[in-house]
């Protein structure tokens, strides 16, 4: 580090630790050319780890005295599938939508559960290989939560707004579907004049619906994750400035105290969040099966 490079301020701080690994910098709110590297990298790689964690458990399930991690996939298992059966009616459909909900809850929960591990730790790791590889470290940008990344929220969302259509079209038909598109959630009419208005409003209607849906099943997981990112940015903050301030072996109490209460209270929001999410998908995906 050069003697012209300083201390960051707890501003330059966060807005380091808030940036991404990007092939381009991001010139707009909405900005389709960018990708964002470490989110596709961390969630591709956590997605294999899913996929891995159930197939281990379901190659070594026995018909015996389950063990701990048997256990706790079976009871994982039978949850979903309750869930399932509650909102999905359809057994054949259940085939792939039961598992599904089951790997995009472990496959949530992982990538939320990277929030978990010190804030500073594998974006230091990356900022050493950075500057090791001859590049400038304060360049080097990395986050690792990618449920904190609105894309990749935003692009689970939207993966299920395309099997609620894909589902819609299978159970109902296209002629069905498109009936129902201009025929609920107000009815229509035998007068061509007032269902042609009506067919016209309860397609709006149905747009805005299917639209907010999706905008709000990314914008939850995403929202209440950037948070937590958020309050472990300032608890570590929180840990530099009592360095500061204080002395002995008064330094690490506040910090300590407040990172462990906040530790133990996000290992719910996690898990939360994983299962809100699948629950809503499921929901959502039970619609589709249904005739307003």
């Amino acid at each position: 580090m050069s003697a012209e490079q300083h201390a960051p301020t707890a501003s330059e701080y966060i807005v380091h630790h808030l940036q991404h690994l990007q092939n381009v910098p991001q010139k707009a709110i909405v900005d389709f050319s960018v990708v964002n590297f470490d989110s596709i990298v961390t969630a591709g790689l956590l997605g294999i780890v899913a996929v891995l964690l159930l197939l281990v458990a379901a190659r070594k399930a026995t018909s015996g005295v389950p063990g701990r991690f048997q256990a706790a996939v079976e009871i994982l298992v039978e949850m979903v599938d309750n869930q399932a059966k509650a909102n999905i009616h359809s057994a054949e459909s259940r085939k792939f939508i039961a598992p599904l909900g089951l790997t995009v809850f472990v496959w949530i929960f992982l990538m939320n559960f990277m929030d978990m591990l010190p804030v500073d730790l594998l974006p230091a790791l990356w900022g050493k290989a950075y500057a090791a590889a001859g590049h400038d470290p304060e360049h080097a940008f990395l986050r690792i939560v990618p449920t904190a990344d609105l894309s990749t929220t935003l692009g689970l969302a939207f993966a299920v707004l395309v099997l609620r259509f894909w589902y819609s079209v299978k159970i109902k038909g296209a002629g069905g579907w498109a009936h129902e598109l201009v025929s609920a959630p107000f009815g229509t009419s035998k007068n061509p004049i007032f269902a042609l208005i009506l067919g016209v409003v309860n397609l709006l209607m149905q747009v805005i619906e299917y639209v907010a849906n999706t905008v709000s099943h990314g914008m939850r997981l995403f929202g209440n994750m950037y948070a937590g990112e958020l309050v472990f940015m300032l608890i570590a903050l929180m840990g530099g400035a009592a360095a500061l301030s204080l002395s002995g072996v008064l330094l690490p109490v506040g910090h300590i105290i407040a990172g462990t209460i906040w530790t133990l209270f996000h290992i719910l929001v996690i898990t939360l969040q994983a299962f809100i999410f699948m629950m809503l998908a499921l929901i959502y995906l039970g619609q589709a099966h249904n005739a307003h």
